[in-house]
């Protein structure tokens, strides 16, 4: 199955033109190079910096790899926050127990 290269949905393999953005698609070889792999997620999990670098620069010429390594780190942004506001209130928690006492 050949992808379209400018928004990634499937194109039949004789298709000159794709039918959901209307692009041309006479130069798609077949292989697709855009395939959303896991590993650009786990990339944006550990670098989410590196993972919203790498959405602004694939956005529109690889929608499928943009949206694996940003949707990595946002989650990864999402998780840091959250996991500092419960540290942060078991720590409140914990202090205020020992200046007002038990």
């Amino acid at each position: 199955m050949n992808f379209c290269p400018h928004c990634g949905n499937p194109v039949d393999p004789q298709a000159a033109v794709c039918l959901n953005c209307g692009r041309s698609v006479a130069n798609n070889s077949g292989t697709p190079t855009d395939d959303g792999s896991f590993l650009w997620a786990v990339l944006g999990w550990f670098v989410p910096i590196a993972g919203l670098i790498l959405w602004i620069m694939w956005k529109d010429t690889a929608p499928r790899n943009a949206k694996k390594a940003g949707l990595g780190a946002l989650i990864s942004t999402i998780a840091g926050v959250v996991l500092t506001v419960i540290i942060y209130i078991i720590y409140f928690a914990i202090f205020a127990i020992r200046v007002v006492g038990p």
